[in-house]
């Protein structure tokens, strides 16, 4: 019953991760560190979240 909740959520997440991954990018280019250390961390957590998913579910 949680299998479509929980593909929903990697799917989300992976989506964000991708994203931010994108802004860290074009905060790296604009020289600005404290930007580019928010996102830096926001990137993280993301990351974080993804990996305390069950196995199987990231990348569907």
């Amino acid at each position: 019953m949680n299998a479509p909740q929980n593909i929903d959520q990697s799917d989300l997440l992976t989506r964000l991760y991708g994203l931010k991954q994108k802004q860290l990018l074009q905060a790296s280019r604009q020289g600005d560190s404290l930007q580019y250390r928010v996102l830096q961390a926001e990137a993280s957590a993301i990351s974080d979240a993804i990996k305390k998913l069950p196995p199987g579910l990231v990348g569907h």
